[in-house]
């Protein structure tokens, strides 16, 4: 009976409370309640879902040692992913704790006495729930973890203005608002953020989270000097044992690259005494060893040198040998560098950064030497394996492609340099230099096979020592046949892929990779010939023996392109040797295009002038019969005079007179206005095009047909030759000449098609094969607010009008040029200004890019009203005034939008506007403030119907429409 009188009791009491703790109420009991419920209800799912996910992101985490460390995981990009999901269900059950539990109702004063300060704060707050501030701050940190950091500065913002009296809790709310403009690469913005907090006193709550954030910030920003002490504290602060190991790597790096040596030793200390991961222990290792190698080189290359006979050491050799070349490079020994970069790269076991970076370093050492067949293998490697955002890949970029046009022109000039100088050797040397390439090639197989064997036996042996030998009983090493047994793909196994490669040029020999790889390849010079067709044999049929098999001769033939085929037989090297003389000729134009072709690379794209001189000097020299020497001579003049030798680059010009008077390049350089073109040919060009067009817009047809030959005869080459023939065909149309003005724009499509007014040209040239007739007309190139594409005119969306319906979904558009502000800032504004002004709604933004316009879209308006409301509220917020000014803003409808550009231009549908929606009248009712599903339908009486008209007239200017 008590008992039951206990429970009632406690049923009624738990009535009353809830009864009386709604979040309309503001009381001691209601926050005490609605407090308590959140922290132990939807707040505790939330928090262990935050734990769990960055558990996930710890343990998944990778980090890039060869650079400096992010201060936190998620500054990884390939972490970012990383538990995502858990971070999401926090974001989620905040959101619920905040919807559920957050009393905003102000509390009764009831008290006689004066109000202190303290007691005007607590009436101003915005949120009465004591705890709801964690949850606040625990959605922003989720929403930072995962990465979307535009998201976590819009809510730690928020949370900053939400409790602006309460300093603890902003200045947490700051410091993480200054930690997500640091990810984003604002530094501005954080800039502005620490300066305002360090003019006010940071609460000692706060503290902590200020001491990373500035370590963040100063490391971002490079000043290292100043993150030195703020890393000490974070790492001091940090409680989990894997980050507090991460941090003190940090700043180890961070004294290492101010040459803090021992500093940076200790630092480095303290990552192994914490017992991290292996990996970091590991690097924590090596790097420890290369800040004190300066000192001790020789002891710090034994160590490393220990290190690498570890079997525990066997996945990281190649960062090992990295770290015994960069001593070595220390030591200035660049050749024991160089050998010690290449072990480690044969050594390598995994194809990742680490490789990439060591491939990075020794291409560069063989880029300073002009080794650049080697360069170029180290390059072309390396951009596979390498992050596209590291400082250095542009210009990595760029010498693999330039390296990549070079190397088959000098390894073609060494190749049949080699080749005839094979030729002119007694036969019993030349036999005897064939046998030695066959077997170091067959010593270098039997080495790649040995290996395969090993790491086989060695996966069989890990096999048996997990399974305990059970199973293992008919279990042999089987070589090849290896590909798909770690579950990756074929060509994600570099092993794999070079096997593939070795075994098919054993069989097909070395073929360029085309079409019709199968047949022999005419580019090496051979003893075949050709067959009586006149076609090569097909390889493929040569290695089928027994298909044509008929007759023994045909057998023969056969057995003998396969041993020519075979790069283990004297007859694969014999046939490529040019004995006759049609076979030296065919070798001596395979090197004079080479000459001319890298000569021409070292000056232009390399800038070695000195390499460029040695090969074109050869080949005019050596190979005068050759039909490109003139350019070659031309090219020779341009060399001496970029290195002043006037008199060498004389020389050359009148080479260039005697030999080959007729020549286009002659007749170039002995233009008498050649050097002031060089000189000064840019800015004369530009200055004559801009009054080509001032002359056109003025309908000067006369000057607009001078300047367009004086283009013609000066300036064929430069970089506004498309304007000045877009120009003149529209000044031709002008005075009824539509023939030459098509001829003119036909040019300007065909031969510059990558041109600005390319696309103009192509939208006219289209529309007179079309049938259409021409009509002269003026309009502005730079004008993009009147442009349309007169290809849709034969659409059916070109019998469609502009519509005035008001009650269909809606867009708002902010419209500008390219580059003319910043993007990201730009989407941050508006998500913030989104999210402080609309909770109840949910805006779609969305950045489009259509020829030099960029539009974003802000999708979610359910009228014309909806829209035309949220413009005035986002032209009356003052911060975005600055960012309007730049853009153009339209409100309309998505039928509307799908014709602009096409069928109407942006002008033509702001007169639309104007005369059509403008007047309209709208609703006073707050519609933003309402859920999209709760909306009213706008009475629509007042609708005035569009003209039909296509367009209304200008006074002189008009668009390409008008040209028909």
């Amino acid at each position: 009976m008590r008992r039951l009188l206990h429970i009632g009791i406690g049923s009624v009491i738990s009535f009353l409370l809830m009864t009386a703790c709604s979040t309309q109420k503001n009381t001691g009991k209601s926050r005490f309640w609605h407090s308590f419920t959140a922290k132990y209800n939807t707040y505790y799912n939330g928090s262990l879902a935050y734990i769990e996910g960055d558990e996930e992101k710890e343990k998944g985490n990778k980090d890039n040692f060869t650079e400096m460390l992010p201060l936190y995981a998620v500054g990884n990009k390939g972490s970012r992913d990383l538990g995502k999901g858990k971070y999401d269900r926090t974001i989620e059950k905040m959101e619920k704790t905040i919807k559920l539990h957050s009393i905003k109702a102000k509390p009764e004063w009831n008290k006689t006495r004066r109000k202190t300060a303290r007691d005007r704060e607590w009436l101003s707050r915005g949120e009465y729930n004591p705890f709801l501030w964690k949850a606040w701050l625990l959605m922003g940190q989720a929403q930072f973890q995962k990465g979307a950091f535009d998201e976590a500065a819009a809510t730690f913002s928020y949370v900053s203005r939400l409790y602006q009296g309460q300093p603890a809790i902003n200045g947490m709310a700051r410091a993480w608002l200054a930690r997500c403009y640091t990810e984003l690469d604002w530094l501005y913005d954080a800039e502005d953020v620490i300066r305002n907090m360090n003019r006010d006193s940071i609460h000692y709550k706060a503290q902590k989270t200020w001491d990373a954030t500035l370590a963040d910030y100063y490391l971002r920003n490079r000043e290292l000097e100043k993150a030195l002490p703020y890393l000490r504290k974070t790492a001091k602060h940090e409680k989990r044992t894997t980050q507090k190991a991460r941090i003190w790597y940090l700043t180890g790096q961070v004294e290492a690259a101010l040459n803090h040596k021992e500093l940076s030793y200790k630092a480095y200390q303290k990552v192994v005494r914490l017992n991290p991961p292996y990996e970091l222990e590991f690097n924590a290792r090596i790097a420890q060893t290369e800040v004190m190698a300066k000192a001790n080189a020789k002891k710090m290359i034994g160590r490393l040198k220990r290190m690498a006979a570890s079997d525990n050491n066997k996945e990281y050799l190649d960062q090992v040998y990295y770290a015994i070349g960069n001593i070595y490079l220390m030591q200035k020994d660049t050749a024991k560098a160089i050998g010690a970069y290449e072990t480690g790269n044969e050594k390598a076991t995994r194809s990742g950064i680490e490789k990439g970076v060591l491939l990075l370093k020794l291409g560069n050492l063989y880029w300073e030497k002009e080794k650049y067949n080697d360069a170029q293998r180290c390059y072309g490697e390396a951009i596979g394996l390498l992050d596209k955002d590291r400082d250095d890949y542009e210009s990595l970029s760029q010498r693999s492609k330039v390296l990549d046009e070079l190397v088959p022109h000098t390894d073609a000039v060494y190749l049949q340099d080699s080749l005839q100088a094979l030729a002119k050797l007694p036969e019993k040397e030349r036999l005897a230099a064939i046998d030695r390439v066959i077997d170091a090639l067959k010593k270098k197989e039997k080495e790649e096979r040995d290996k395969e064997l090993e790491a086989e036996v060695e996966k069989l042996q890990q096999k048996a020592s997990a399974t305990g030998g059970r199973n293992m009983r008919n279990t042999t090493p089987q070589q090849g046949n290896k590909t798909g047994k770690d579950g990756k793909w074929y060509f994600y196994n570099q092993m794999a892929v070079n096997q593939g490669k070795q075994q098919f040029q054993r069989q097909w020999g070395k073929r360029e990779n085309v079409d019709d790889w199968q047949r022999a390849n005419k580019t090496v010079v051979n003893l075949q010939g050709e067959a009586e067709s006149g076609e090569a044999a097909d390889s493929l049929d040569l290695a089928d023996n027994g298909v044509n098999d008929e007759t023994e001769n045909e057998t023969k033939n056969t057995e003998a392109d396969s041993l020519a085929n075979d790069p283990h037989n004297r007859e694969y090297y014999l046939a490529q040797i040019p004995f006759t003389e049609e076979q030296q000729a065919e070798s001596n134009a395979a090197i004079m295009d080479g000459l001319f072709n890298s000569g021409v690379i070292f000056k232009d794209k390399l800038e070695n002038l000195k390499l460029s001189e040695k090969q074109l000097l050869r080949l005019t020299s050596q190979y005068p019969e050759y039909e490109q020497n003139d350019k070659a001579w031309y090219h020779l003049f341009l060399l001496y005079s970029l290195r002043g030798d006037t008199l060498m680059a004389n020389n050359c010009l009148t080479r260039m007179q005697t030999d080959y008077p007729e020549s286009e390049w002659t007749i170039l350089l002995s233009d008498p206005y050649f050097e002031e073109n060089a000189r000064f040919g840019e800015h004369l060009e530009d200055s004559i095009y801009g009054a080509t067009y001032e002359a056109f817009k003025a309908s000067k047809h006369e000057m607009i047909q001078a300047n367009a030959k004086l283009s013609a005869e000066r300036f064929p080459l430069g970089e506004n030759r498309a304007k000045f023939l877009f120009i003149n065909g529209l000044s031709l149309l002008n005075q009824g000449d539509a023939t030459g003005c098509v001829e003119n724009l036909k040019t300007v499509v065909e031969k510059y098609p990558q041109s600005e007014v390319s696309g103009m040209a192509g939208m006219i040239v289209k529309g007179v094969q079309e049938g259409r007739t021409l009509h002269g007309g003026k309009f502005d190139l730079d004008d993009i607010w009147s442009r349309r594409d007169i290809t849709a005119s034969n659409d059916s969306v070109a019998t469609d009008t502009l519509s005035a319906e008001r009650n269909v979904p809606f867009h708002f558009i902010l419209i500008y040029q390219t580059d003319s502000l910043n993007e990201n800032q730009l989407l941050f504004e508006m998500a913030r200004f989104n999210f402080s002004n609309f909770l109840v709604r949910n805006f779609d933004m969305e950045i489009e890019h259509n020829n030099g316009i960029n539009r974003m879209l802000i999708r979610g308006f359910l009228n014309f009203d909806e829209a035309l409301q949220y413009a005035r509220q986002l032209h009356s917020a003052q911060p975005m005034n600055d960012i309007l000014k730049r853009c153009r803003t339209l409100i309309i409808s998505e039928h509307n939008l799908g014709m602009i550009g096409t069928r109407y231009s942006y002008k033509d549908y702001d007169t639309f506007y104007e005369k059509t929606f403008l007047p309209l009248p709208i609703t006073n009712e707050n519609l933003l403030q309402q859920p999209d599903y709760e909306q009213p339908v706008i009475d629509a009486e007042d609708e005035v119907t569009p003209k039909t008209e296509e367009n209304s007239e200008d006074d002189e200017e008009f668009d390409l429409e008008d040209l028909w």
